[in-house]
């Protein structure tokens, strides 16, 4: 995410520069102070007021005096710098730590609830097996999980919580299909009422995955703005990010990239088709192949492959071949060449980087000039349920004025 400009006109003006609507202050105030925020997030090293002031284009004075408001607040936090020459010492700022989201996920087998400040550090966790019944018996108990987290949190800012679901989520809110989970329109937040005192956002959690990668702290970007990101466990999840921002599409299910078809006579996916990416890559399908457990897939298909067993190097050859027509398929439609690779791929990323390459440099029309780049995503197996985080957390440093009692009033 980028820094907002800070509004310092007195009104707004039409496309032949005659004043139109009238800023009001707070507007004026409320623009600020999101910048304000959003260059703090974004900064490596740690701004001073005066650095703000410089970069954003306001005065000292209003540069301090915002400041101030936020770190009372909570939302940003002073920190101590060694001072250099005379005159008083800086007092830069980083993002609050006593601000926390609370994010959620939902697996077909287990319940995850982890709590993340500002500066995008786990705070507390905890996990659960998937509880048997219908998803009102799941989400009931993924809101106990939650409050449980909760309870720890005293002295903190709980900010809301995201949920991260494997399915097709529209609107932030419902789950239109998770195939995986034999879930139809379910309104999440509602099953959710008293997790965190402000109704849930929900985002499907390949999306969520993905955000993380885009912005590995919330606010500050990552080594690549642009990028195709695949994750698998049981299921295989995709998302498309262009510019930093995850593209949901118009319904909500943009990126379903485990739904690609790769082979129309392929086997039948829980999803109705037949010959899906995840019936190859999926955690299922590649224990099936390799005969490993499915916990051994990750840690054993790459080495065991390597060391001459048949059956692993044909389902790693296979997983290579599948991966690369569904990634070609969307690297040639969307034009974007880069690719990470999540879960159990992120895992066999180094057995897979060369044939998979390979693979793609034959299928990419551009890859002659641009040859497809392709990397392991973090090594965290929770990251959806960060992600869930990072979007609530998202949303104090677009609006931060929401959290000031000031304004609030």
């Amino acid at each position: 995410m980028t820094a907002q400009q800070p509004a310092t006109a007195a009104g707004q003006t039409s496309p032949r520069g005659r004043a139109t609507v009238a800023v009001r202050q707070s507007s004026l105030r409320e623009s600020n102070l999101a910048a304000l925020v959003a260059a703090v997030c974004a900064s490596e090293v740690p701004p001073s007021r005066a650095d703000l002031a410089a970069s954003l284009g306001i005065t000292r004075a209003t540069a301090s005096r915002l400041a101030d408001e936020l770190v009372e607040a909570g939302l940003l936090d002073e920190v101590t710098r060694e001072q250099v020459g005379p005159g008083r010492p800086a007092r830069p700022l980083v993002p609050g730590e006593r601000v926390v989201a609370l994010g959620l996920s939902v697996d077909v087998d287990q319940l995850l609830v982890r709590a993340v400040d500002l500066r995008g550090r786990l705070v507390a966790e905890r996990a659960a097996p998937l509880p048997e019944g219908d998803a009102g018996a799941v989400l009931a108990g993924l809101a106990e999980l939650a409050r449980s987290v909760r309870q720890g949190l005293r002295g903190r800012i709980v900010v809301g919580s995201g949920v991260a679901v494997p399915g097709v989520v529209a609107d932030r809110r419902l789950l239109v299909r998770a195939p995986n989970l034999g879930w139809s329109e379910v309104d999440v937040p509602a099953h959710l009422p008293t997790v965190s005192g402000r109704r849930a956002v929900v985002g499907n959690e390949a999306d969520l995955a993905a955000v993380v990668e885009a912005e590995p702290v919330p606010g500050r970007a990552g080594p690549w703005s642009d990028f195709v990101h695949v994750t698998a466990r049981v299921g295989v999840g995709g998302a498309v990010v262009s510019g930093g921002q995850v593209v949901v599409g118009e319904h909500g299910a943009a990126g379903e990239l485990g739904h690609v078809c790769v082979d129309p006579h392929g086997p039948r996916c829980p999803c109705g088709s037949t010959g899906c990416l995840e019936r190859y890559a999926g955690l299922e399908a590649l224990a099936a192949a390799s005969g490993l457990a499915p916990e051994r897939v990750a840690t054993d298909l790459g080495v065991r492959a390597a060391e001459g067993d048949p059956r692993c190097a044909e389902a790693l050859a296979i997983l290579s071949w599948s991966l690369s027509i569904a990634l070609a398929s969307v690297v040639n439609v969307v034009g974007i060449s880069s690719v990470v690779l999540g879960g159990h791929l992120a895992q066999l990323e180094p057995f897979l980087h060369d044939d998979l390459a390979h693979r793609l440099q034959q299928r990419v029309l551009g890859s002659r000039w641009d040859p497809v780049r392709l990397r392991p995503a973090l090594a965290d197996p929770g990251v959806a349920a960060t992600g869930a985080a990072f979007l609530v957390l998202e949303d104090v440093i677009t609006s931060p004025a929401t959290w000031l009692p000031t304004v609030r009033g």
